[in-house]
C-alpha cells in the first residue's frame, strides 16, 4: 500500500499543476480548473492500477480532466440556459459589451468545445496528434481538422483585437 501511496503522490506532484491548466484553458474558469483537477486526481487514485497499466499515464490523466471540463461546461451551459429561459439575464445576453477587449482567454472560450480542447492539448500542452486522439476519444484525422480550424477561428478572433491592443485602431 505505501509503494501505491508514494508513486501516486509522484505522479500528483509532477502533473498537478498541468492539470488544473489544462482544465482552465478549457474552462476559462480559474476556480473550477483547482477544482478539476482535484476531482481528476481522485478519479487518478480511486483507478490508479488502471493508470499504471496504461500505455501513457499522463495522457489518462488527461482524458479525465478533459472529460469533467467538458461536464462543467455543460453543466454551465445548462444553468445559463435555466436562467435566461427565467428571463433573468435576457438584458445583458441582448446588450452584450462589444467594446471589451479580447484576450486569448476569452478568443478559445468563444470556439467550440471540441476545437478548444484540440487546440488547447495541441498547443499550449504541445501534445502529439495521436495522443490527442486517445485523451479526446476521436480519430487523428478529426483532431487534425478540429486543430486546424480552431487555430484559424482563433487567429481571426484575435486579429481584430491586435490594432486596439497597439493603440492604432482607426489608422491606416
Amino acid at each position: 500500500m505505501a509503494d501505491r501511496e508514494s508513486a501516486f503522490q509522484v505522479f500528483f506532484d509532477e502533473h498537478h499543476a498541468d492539470l488544473s491548466r489544462l482544465a482552465y484553458l478549457i474552462t476559462g474558469d480559474a476556480n473550477a480548473a483547482d477544482d478539476i483537477a482535484a476531482d481528476s486526481l481522485l478519479e487518478i487514485w480511486r483507478h490508479w492500477e488502471r493508470v499504471t497499466a496504461a500505455d501513457n499515464p499522463l495522457a489518462y490523466a488527461r482524458g479525465v480532466a478533459a472529460n469533467l471540463s467538458r461536464n462543467w461546461i455543460r453543466r454551465q451551459r445548462r444553468e445559463r440556459l435555466g436562467l435566461l429561459n427565467m428571463k433573468l439575464l435576457l438584458e445583458d445576453y441582448r446588450n452584450p459589451d462589444v467594446s471589451l477587449v479580447m484576450d486569448v482567454r476569452a478568443a478559445l472560450r468563444r470556439l467550440p468545445l471540441r476545437r478548444r480542447e484540440c487546440v488547447v492539448l495541441r498547443y499550449a500542452f504541445d501534445v502529439p496528434e495521436r495522443e490527442v486522439a486517445e485523451i479526446l476519444g476521436i480519430s487523428v484525422g478529426t483532431v487534425k481538422s478540429q486543430t486546424a480550424r480552431g487555430a484559424a477561428q482563433l487567429a481571426a478572433l484575435l486579429v481584430p483585437a491586435v490594432p486596439a491592443l497597439l493603440g492604432c485602431a482607426g489608422e491606416g
